[in-house]
């Protein structure tokens, strides 16, 4: 098969103790090494990031580190992407772990399916007790509403994927990333691509590995902006793909609606009592393997990620509803295909 040219686009912020194992994977790649370009959009790290880089690019020439004064992930992501010169544009995370055959799997399965955007299951892995806890709850349906992408043994077309790789051309369709976005810039953006049209595929064979928060407050705190992310590209697109977003919000509104309500007092302990058996009884059957203290901190888990989604999805609304923030998007310029052939 032929081999197009591939952009890896990596925004980066304070990565001192990962960015040269991250950078190290992507030149483990078993695609060929002049096919690939390697760009870091650096926030203005405060740390050794920016000296880590500048070696790695002085031994290897494919590795160009962007300036990102925004610092917001979605606006690096634009400004690697108008750098671009692939054909496809592979984005990568810093925190993750990425199989040798990550990048040739992208583009075989973007030439197989003719999708717009491909990826693959978000696989978490875990370094201690409560990283194990949270592996586990991220499996179940329960837990985080049954999403493809979490599944690694789904294949087909779906709504979005974990990262993706993108042919650059659909960036001059639907637009770049929303720049003002502070979380949710992927789903946002794979909702406008499919709305125009284009297609997205989970690959089983793409795999890829990340390390989820390691305590139960970073990981409220993540759920709580993913939430506001979610609510405000609600308001902005006007709908989701699937009522899976707002699943939280519903619940916490629920719950909320049974405390404030005296007549609704009565139902109230049988329907809190009925919340607590079906997470508990989930928990047990994810978490088995892992013991009592595991099963509990699974059970614990559970309304952490309901609740706090479901307040941050409130919060978003009042606050995007009183002061939306978005603008018209920009759209990437068509670029000769004779340059983008050029490394």
């Amino acid at each position: 098969m032929p081999f197009p040219l591939v952009t890896i686009a990596m925004p980066a912020y304070n990565e001192e103790k990962f960015i040269e194992a991250c950078i190290g994977s992507v030149q483990a790649q078993d695609y060929p090494a002049d096919r690939i370009e390697i760009l870091v959009a650096d926030g203005r790290s405060t740390d050794r990031t920016r000296e880590i880089l500048a070696a790695l690019a002085e031994a290897d020439p494919r590795i160009r580190v962007i300036d990102n004064p925004e610092r917001l992930q979605a606006a690096g992501l634009n400004k690697l992407i108008r750098e671009a010169r692939g054909e496809i544009v592979v984005r990568m995370d810093v925190h993750c772990e990425y199989a040798p055959s990550y990048v040739r799997k992208c583009v075989e399965t973007m030439e197989k399916t003719g999708a717009d955007n491909v990826g693959g299951a978000q696989r978490a892995r875990a370094r201690t007790a409560f990283q194990r806890a949270l592996c586990a709850a991220l499996t179940s349906p329960l837990g985080v509403g049954g999403a493809g992408y979490r599944d690694a043994s789904q294949e087909g077309f779906v709504d979005t994927v974990f990262l993706g790789a993108f042919r650059r051309k659909i960036f001059e369709t639907i637009g770049l990333y929303d720049p003002r976005a502070i979380t949710n810039e992927d789903a946002e953006l794979n909702q406008r691509l499919l709305e125009s049209g284009g297609k997205i595929y989970l690959s089983r064979e793409i795999e890829v590995h990340y390390y989820p928060r390691d305590s139960f407050k970073a990981l409220a705190k993540q759920y709580y902006k993913y939430g506001r992310g979610r609510a405000r590209t609600l308001l902005k697109l006007g709908r989701f793909p699937t009522i899976r977003p707002a699943i939280p919000f519903l619940m916490v509104v629920g719950g909320a609606t049974l405390l404030v309500l005296p007549p609704l007092w009565p139902i109230a302990p049988a329907a809190f009592a009925a919340y607590a058996l079906a997470t508990g009884a989930e928990a047990v059957r994810v978490a088995r393997d892992l013991g009592p203290a595991g099963v509990a901190t699974v059970w614990g888990i559970m309304p952490t990620l309901h609740v706090s989604h479901g307040i941050g999805f409130a919060a978003g609304l009042i606050r995007y509803l009183r002061e939306p923030d978005w603008a018209p998007l920009e759209k990437l310029e068509a670029t000769p295909r004779a340059q983008l052939r050029v490394v």
